[in-house]
C-alpha cells in the first residue's frame, strides 16, 4: 500500500511547540497531524493547547485519555476509539491515517526489545511481507532528528503497540 498522500510530518521538537512540552509531546503532535490531514476544524487548535485539552504530562499521555479528550474535542460527529490492526490498516485502505502508541512501561513489558520504549506517531501506510505486516509511520523526530517517515515491524513491536483510529462518523461505518 502507497503511502498516504499530502500527509505531513511535524517534529515535536519544533521551535513552535513550548519548550517544556517537546519531550512528552509526541501525542498532541500525532493527534495534530491526522487532524491536520482529516481537515477538521479543530485542526487549528495549536499543539501547545492540545497538550492541555488532551490532558498530557510529562511521561506522555495515557491512550484512555487521547481517546476520552479528543472525542470530547471533536464532538459526536467524530469516531475516536481504540482499534485493532485490522481497524487500523481498513482506516489506511480508505485514505486515512491512524495512530499508534508504542508503550513498554504501562504493558509492562520493560525487557521486550521495540522500537521505542514509549512513543506516540501516526501510521500513514503500511505492507505485508513476509507474513508481517510494516508500518509506515511519521516519526515526530527528537532533539536531533527531524520527522520522518519510518518503517516498523508490528510482530516485533506488538506487546507494546496500541492504536486509536479518529474518523468523522460518515465514514466509522466502513468495517
Amino acid at each position: 500500500m502507497p503511502l498516504l498522500k499530502k500527509f505531513l510530518g511535524k517534529s515535536q521538537y519544533d521551535s513552535d511547540i513550548h519548550l517544556d512540552y517537546r519531550s512528552s509531546a509526541c501525542g498532541p503532535v500525532t493527534a495534530s497531524v491526522i487532524l491536520l490531514y482529516l481537515n477538521s476544524p479543530k485542526s487549528r487548535v495549536s499543539i501547545d493547547e492540545l497538550y492541555k485539552l488532551l490532558g498530557t504530562t510529562r511521561i506522555g499521555l495515557f491512550s484512555w485519555r487521547f481517546v476520552h479528550k479528543l472525542r470530547k474535542l471533536l464532538g459526536r460527529d467524530w469516531e475516536v476509539s481504540k482499534c485493532t490492526l485490522s481497524w487500523v490498516l481498513n482506516e489506511l485502505d480508505q485514505g486515512r491515517p491512524a495512530a499508534a502508541k508504542f508503550d513498554k512501561w504501562f504493558t509492562f513489558n520493560w525487557r521486550s526489545q521495540s522500537e521505542f520504549a514509549y512513543h506516540w506517531v501516526p501510521v500513514i501506510g503500511y505492507e505485508i511481507v513476509n507474513q508481517d505486516v510494516l508500518l509506515a509511520i511519521h516519526d515526530n523526530g527528537s532533539p536531533n532528528s527531524s520527522s520522518q517517515v519510518r518503517y516498523v515491524s508490528y510482530r516485533a513491536n506488538q506487546s507494546v503497540l496500541s492504536f486509536v483510529r479518529i474518523t468523522p462518523k460518515t465514514t466509522a461505518k466502513g468495517h
